[in-house]
């Protein structure tokens, strides 16, 4: 079975309090839904259209795992801190090649 990703790019970060609060609850509930974090920060070097924006890299053994991570109480008491409009973002899940 693929593993998948959750790809994830922060466009802005409007409120640093919150995207803090978010974080101190986000990654204890994606490890514990055995998320790996590849990595974490911006990028060394951008090439074409690529934009200068911090990149989130989980990776799960499962597509289904990804999902289900998402919908866990624990990372939707996370989101609940970070809240509305405090950080622009994209959050995919991509299912690895075979």
């Amino acid at each position: 079975m693929p593993k998948a990703y959750w790809v994830v790019t922060y466009r802005s970060v409007k409120n640093p309090e919150a995207w803090q609060a978010y974080a101190k609850l986000a990654i204890p509930a994606i490890t514990e839904a055995r998320g790996r974090f590849l990595a974490l920060g911006k990028p060394v070097k951008i090439y074409e259209a690529g934009m200068d924006q911090r990149v989130v890299l989980v990776e799960f053994d499962s597509v289904q795992e990804a999902i289900a991570c998402h919908d866990t109480p624990a990372y939707k008491e996370a989101l609940k801190a970070l809240g509305t409009g405090n950080v622009e973002r994209d959050l995919r899940v991509v299912e690895g090649s075979t």
